[in-house]
């Protein structure tokens, strides 16, 4: 039987009940006191007023068309509903709110607008119209901060969700502040105090870098700024400014289905970029606008699907800061964790961002929920590509510069990423490993700092062909490899042996000393990797050093044991050309990986059983080979396919900008 579905309208409403539960309100409705539907949730007391949530609800969220809804099971919406409860009295009552000073709102309006939902309403209120810090600052928008970007993603849902609450003279300041700061496009107009900035100042102030609003170009902080603009150019009917950035929007999601995003999965930054189209969803008046919106959002979450694996976050990311090779490590892996689930764990320190997943009625398509949690036909490999980083500039939209290749067993995934050029903030290789207690295990592995820190420093070169992985490059640098402490490790035939819980490793040291134990001195980052432990492998001189890489589980091999047979007994590891850069890697299986190092620039020929594996023929942003066809889509094709759980989800945006879902 074909399980029911619900909309997200509904669920909103329950958890906003019980969210508002405790504020005593006067409404026309006689006292009720509805039945907790999630377990430990306290009942709404009878001596407290309940207000009528869909009016409550009209006002601050409209309608969002059947159209553009993904309709739910009412088992997901009631995961969905406790984890949001979860979250909510995680940030119930804190001691104090934080400031305004700068982007510090990105904190405090988040810790007042959960505390709103926790029923402290009259506290909440207070602080988020209270006055600026820098109000002189943004006198030229009545004192409203419509400069920092993190700010302007807290202010629309202030305004437009909680905006009923506010002082009816702030709520106008806001208003007034709002029409002038959208009278002209508010990027690269002087401000008028600091001018286009003087270069004084720290980081991003506003005396440093002038302007109307931030202008930082990262994929967040467009998002942030871009979506703002729009929406309070739409409220304040500034028309020639709302078709500009509707413009803008409509290039960043025609990016995202033709040739991919510049902060590509990004471990801290994707659940940044993924709120302000929350706003765009909830708040556009354009029916155009909330379709794209729901078309970002959706190709947002398919990505996101791809990286999280049960409370983790792992293959390559761009802007990958180090700190997320554990479970709930990672901001995006906490921020998806609200949707995805599928972990055994409660989230120790809830992402912020998830406030506006919870007063939000988008959900993802159920097809990408599936692909979340591996729910599609295993064992497969998967092509990706990944743009320029600021892709709108001259040549970002001609070929893309980074080609991953990831693989998902029965109980792993891996993924490596390979580009012509060295890339500071990316982490090259990653693998996530099933564990029934804390959700994954991680093994990583990176060159040249003094723990697994991210980079892909010039000189990696990477070639990977499903379960198989070869790490090459000169003999200058040691390279340093995570693994769980709990992971049982040993040596035999100069292998490196790591038997995770249903996942094993073989690692062949190339020109490697044998590893020794380091520890991390940070002393937060220590904390947060206690269970894990930093292996040290320095080469032994200054020819070509690396490793190679074979994974199993039960499904591939049986046992430990048996895969420790098959690795001594059928491996083979060719390293008689090594001198020219050159290493042939058989598995057990019986596939072949060739990588030839290229001394022109970071990517390396590649054989996979013999055949050359031309990346320029793979240019799909998402291409599964000898698998499930989990996610695809084309270079500049338009057309994004899911395909899990016994789900399928299509959206297409053409050429011209428009969305088409099928």
């Amino acid at each position: 039987m074909e399980k029911s579905i619900v909309r997200p309208i509904y669920s909103l409403s329950t958890i906003l009940l019980f969210a508002i539960a405790s504020i005593s309100c006067t409404t026309s409705q006689t006292q009720t006191t509805p039945a907790s539907p999630v377990a430990n949730i306290s009942p709404i007391s009878s001596s407290q007023e309940v207000p009528d949530i869909e009016t409550l609800l009209n006002l601050k969220l409209a309608p969002i068309p059947e159209n553009l809804q993904n309709p739910w099971t009412p088992e997901l919406e009631a995961e969905f509903q406790q984890r949001a409860q979860e979250i909510i009295r995680f940030y119930a009552d804190p001691k104090e709110y934080g400031n305004t000073f700068q982007e510090n709102e990105k904190r405090s309006y988040v810790k007042a607008m959960f505390d709103f939902l926790a029923g402290n309403r009259e506290r909440a209120i207070a602080f988020l119209q209270k006055e600026d810090s820098q109000a002189k600052d943004h006198e030229h928008t009545n004192g409203i901060d419509y400069y920092f970007s993190f700010t302007l993603k807290g202010q629309i849902r202030k305004y437009f969700l909680l905006g009923e609450y506010l002082d009816p003279d702030y709520k106008q300041r806001m208003y007034d502040g709002a029409k002038k700061w959208t009278e002209q496009d508010p990027v690269g107009r002087p401000h008028p105090l600091y001018g286009n900035g003087d270069g004084t100042g720290k980081d991003w102030s506003i005396q440093r870098r002038g302007g109307w609003v931030d202008s930082r170009n990262t994929d967040n902080l467009r998002a942030m700024r871009e979506v703002a603009v729009y929406l309070m150019a739409e409220e304040t009917g500034n028309e020639e400014v709302r078709q500009r950035y509707k413009e803008r929007l409509q290039r960043y999601v025609w990016a995202l289905y033709h040739i991919g995003m510049g902060e590509w999965d990004s471990e801290n930054y994707m659940g940044h970029t993924f709120a302000p189209y929350l706003n765009l969803y909830d708040f556009a008046k354009d029916p155009e606008m909330k379709a794209l919106a729901k078309a970002a959002l959706d190709w947002m979450s398919a990505s996101a699907a791809i990286k999280y694996y049960r409370g983790g976050w792992g293959g390559p990311t761009k802007r990958d800061y180090g700190g997320a090779n554990v479970v709930y490590g990672s901001s995006a892996a906490r921020t998806f964790a609200l949707y995805f689930g599928d972990t055994p764990l409660p989230d120790p320190d809830p992402e912020r961002d998830t406030l506006h997943l919870i007063t939000s009625r988008y959900r993802p398509p159920l097809a990408v929920v599936a692909l979340a949690r591996k729910q599609f036909e295993k064992p497969v490999e998967l092509l990706a590509t990944k743009p320029a980083y600021e892709n709108w500039k001259e040549g970002g939209e001609d070929k893309p510069r980074y080609w991953e290749t990831s693989f998902f067993g029965h109980r792993y995934q891996m993924g490596s990423v390979v580009s012509e050029f060295p890339d500071g903030d990316v982490g090259p290789f990653k693998l996530m490993a099933y564990n029934a207690d804390r959700g994954v295990d991680f093994f990583v592995a990176n060159t040249g700092g003094k723990w697994v820190q991210p980079g892909k420093k010039r000189g990696d070169q990477i070639g990977q062909f499903r379960n198989l992985l070869l790490w090459l490059r000169p003999g200058d640098k040691p390279f340093f490899f995570q693994i769980p402490k709990a992971a049982h490790a040993e040596v035999q035939d100069g292998v490196w042996f790591f038997q995770l819980e249903n996942t094993w490793l073989a690692v062949h040291p190339i020109n490697l000393d044998a590893y020794t134990e380091v520890a991390i001195s940070k002393k937060k980052l220590a904390q947060r990797y206690e269970n894990e432990q930093t292996l040290k492998a320095t080469p032994k001189g200054n020819s070509y050093a690396g490793f190679a890489l074979e994974v199993g589980e039960p499904e591939s091999h049986g046992s430990y044991e048996d895969f420790k047979r098959a690795i001594t007994n059928k491996q083979k590891l060719n390293l008689r050309r090594l001198a020219s850069g050159n290493v042939l890697f058989t598995g057990s299986d019986g596939n072949r990986l060739e990588l030839q190092y290229n001394s022109d620039n970071d990517s390396p020929q590649i054989k996979r059983n013999g055949v050359e594996f031309a990346r320029s023929r793979h240019f799909e942003l998402y291409n599964p080979i000898e698998g499930a066809e989990m996610i695809s889509l084309g270079w500049k094709m338009g057309t994004l396919k899911v395909k899990a759980g016994g789900q399928v989800f299509q959206t297409t945006v053409t050429e011209d900008r428009t969305v088409v879902r099928d």
